[in-house]
């Protein structure tokens, strides 16, 4: 998946990308969080800017308060 670094990714693509990992992977919410960091971010929060990892951020709290 190519990402362009100077756009802003949404909270819904975050929820989107999580699901989608949890789904097709089976694994835990908190598993599918440290995939998508280090597929994404490369584990560093700066790579897609700040706007992007507080969405993503966002989007991990909001599905662990949904419980899923």
């Amino acid at each position: 998946m190519l990402i362009n670094n100077d756009g802003n990714l949404s909270k819904e693509y975050f929820i989107a990308y999580l699901k989608l990992i949890m789904s097709s992977r089976k694994c835990t919410l908190e598993k599918a969080k440290e995939i998508t960091f280090e597929r994404l971010f490369q584990k560093d929060k700066k790579t897609l800017g700040n706007i992007s990892f507080e969405r993503f951020t966002n989007a991990y709290e909001g599905l662990k308060e949904e419980g899923k």
